[in-house]
C-alpha cells in the first residue's frame, strides 16, 4: 500500500462500458495496470446515463441499451506516480475516452488489516 497525504493528484478516465483493448473491458485493464503500477488505489463507478464526444445517449432507461452505460475510472495519488501512469492510456483509449487529472488534497488514507 502507498500511503498518501496531503497533495495529490485524482485521475479520472471515462469510457463506455462495452469498450475493449484486446478482448477485455477497457476500464478492467485501466484497474489492473493501476494496480500493476501501485497506485494508491481505483474505483470504477457506472453511470445510469451520460454522453461524450460522440453525442450518442447511453442510458439505463431502455433495456436494450443497459449494456453500455458510461463508466468512471477514479485513481488518486501523488502527481508524480499520476504523471508516470498517463502515457499507457494512449493505446487503451483508441475508442475514445476522457482522462481528466486535478489537484486534490487527501485528508485520510487508511487501509484495512488484511
Amino acid at each position: 500500500m502507498n500511503p498518501i497525504e496531503g497533495p495529490a493528484k485524482r485521475l479520472s478516465v471515462f469510457v463506455d462500458e462495452d469498450d475493449l483493448w484486446q478482448h477485455r473491458p477497457v476500464y478492467a485493464e485501466i484497474v489492473a495496470r493501476a494496480r500493476e503500477a501501485g497506485l494508491a488505489g481505483a474505483t470504477v463507478i457506472r453511470g445510469i446515463e451520460g454522453y461524450g464526444a460522440s453525442r450518442r445517449l447511453h442510458t439505463g432507461r431502455f433495456l436494450s441499451l443497459s449494456e453500455d452505460l458510461p463508466l468512471t475510472v477514479i485513481i488518486v495519488d501523488v502527481a508524480e506516480r499520476i504523471e508516470a501512469f498517463l502515457p499507457g492510456l494512449d493505446e487503451l483509449l483508441v475508442n475514445g475516452g476522457l482522462v481528466i487529472v486535478e489537484d486534490v488534497e487527501v485528508v485520510r488514507y487508511v487501509g484495512r488489516q488484511a
